[in-house]
């Protein structure tokens, strides 16, 4: 019986080191992947920003790509994109806002100082829709179809390599 026992420790150790090889041989061993990508975008919160273009469910199905960015003002990798944002608007990208866990007069705040590039921004301030899309902390991006179907999941600030190496392509592919 004890000799037995003695083979769990090197029978865990190599069981470990076999699921770690397995998650460094994937393509991306970064990404975190979504099981929303290819399905029907969940529903978005119904309250708005005073002032500001709601975002409806219909935003999100008018035949057009949309960006769709879960942002907070209080968030600095969210203040860090936010020219990101603002420039794919200018060159006419449909950007779409969720405001997470933000307090309504500090999110006006941040978008009257810096700029709205949203069509609409729905708020979330507890959270709780948040949840359905697969959201952990903002920034996050979703890509979604003219149809409302999830494309793409974006995890982090909309810069650097990574943004330029894997959000770009596939929102240039969604686009064609």
């Amino acid at each position: 019986m004890a000799s037995k026992l003695l083979l769990l420790p090197p029978v865990l150790f190599a069981g470990l080191v076999a699921v770690f090889a397995f998650g460094m041989m994937r393509d991306n061993p970064g990404e975190l992947p979504s099981t929303l990508v290819g399905r029907e975008a969940p529903p978005l919160p119904l309250t708005a920003l005073p002032g500001i273009a709601p975002l409806t469910d219909a935003d999100l199905r008018s035949g057009e790509v949309t960006v769709v960015n879960f942002w907070a003002s209080w968030c600095p990798p969210c203040r860090a994109e936010h020219p990101v944002l603002l420039d794919m608007t200018a060159k006419g990208i449909r950007v779409a806002g969720v405001n997470i866990l933000d307090k309504e007069a500090d999110a006006l705040g941040y978008l009257q100082r810096d700029g709205n590039p949203f069509l609409g921004v729905a708020t979330d301030p507890q959270g709780r829709n948040r949840v359905e899309w697969g959201v952990s902390a903002p920034p996050e991006t979703f890509i979604i179809d003219g149809d409302g179907k999830v494309l793409f999941k974006f995890t982090g600030p909309l810069l650097g390599a990574d943004y330029e190496n894997r959000f770009l392509p596939a929102l240039e592919a969604a686009l064609k």
